[in-house]
């Protein structure tokens, strides 16, 4: 479900499960585990990608709809602990935004140090909203972080979708690229860092961010709260419709 580039010190992990990089808790825990691994190993910095086109398509709700709620605790439990882990970092993340990343995908962004998104007819943002899932208060305060409370509340609220210049405009993203360099332009941000003083700049990124880690050490307490949005009446109507529309769409 994922490839590892090397890019001399630089790790590459590019999403690859297919068709749209959906999460499940089996991605969810490898992703985790990448990062683990891969800053263990020596990797100075790392880039999360997708394919051309396709951040990720956020949760793979066909999948997770027709699970038991201690499988859905489970599966919020290991997500949350994989934006922790990205937010804390021991070394930079860069969010290498290759197409479309609604939802999870735009909230796995959210925990990175730095994002490029690529030019084009792309959306992201959080729409969960738009398919009766509130977003749990963790969430909400990264995004507040990124583009300001008063943004926040607007985008989420609303479940509005942004293209990459609107997202740009925000500061939601940090940088554009065309399609076929975003990883590229991800490279060379890590790149930058890291011809800094390493220490330096790692302990003045971590401090920088200390609210935001703090904050997310707490995720796993959100882990009841988003099971009981998840099994509320209204999500699961919700949620039906949009395995419903997505069936029908496939044939």
């Amino acid at each position: 479900m994922l490839n590892i580039r090397e890019h001399g010190s630089i790790a590459e992990i590019q999403m690859n499960r297919l068709p749209v990089n959906a999460m499940n808790l089996e991605f969810i825990n490898e992703l985790a585990n990448a990062h683990v691994r891969l800053c263990a190993d020596g990797a100075q910095a790392i880039v999360v990608s997708g394919k051309e086109g396709l951040f990720s398509a956020g949760l793979d709700v066909p999948e997770l709809l027709g699970q038991s709620r201690a499988r859905i605790a489970a599966f919020w439990g290991s997500f949350f602990r994989l934006m922790n882990g990205l937010a804390a970092s021991p070394v930079p993340v860069v969010a290498a935004i290759t197409g479309h990343s609604p939802a999870g995908g735009a909230v796995l962004t959210l925990h990175c140090d730095y994002r490029v998104a690529a030019r084009g007819e792309f959306l992201m943002g959080l729409n969960e909203v738009r398919v009766g899932l509130p977003v749990p208060p963790n969430i909400l305060y990264m995004l507040e972080t990124i583009v300001g409370a008063r943004q926040a509340v607007l985008l989420a609220s609303s479940a509005t979708m942004l293209s990459p210049e609107q997202a740009y405009e925000l500061g939601l993203v940090d940088e554009l690229a065309e399609p076929g360099d975003v990883i590229t332009a991800a490279i060379k941000w890590a790149e930058k860092m890291l011809a800094l003083p390493p220490a330096a700049m790692n302990t003045t990124r971590l401090a920088a961010k200390a609210g935001a880690i703090e904050r997310a050490k707490n995720n796993e307490a959100y882990v009841e709260t988003a099971t009981d949005y998840w099994f509320s009446s209204e999500t699961q109507v919700m949620l039906r419709k949009l395995v419903d529309d997505l069936g029908s769409k496939s044939n």
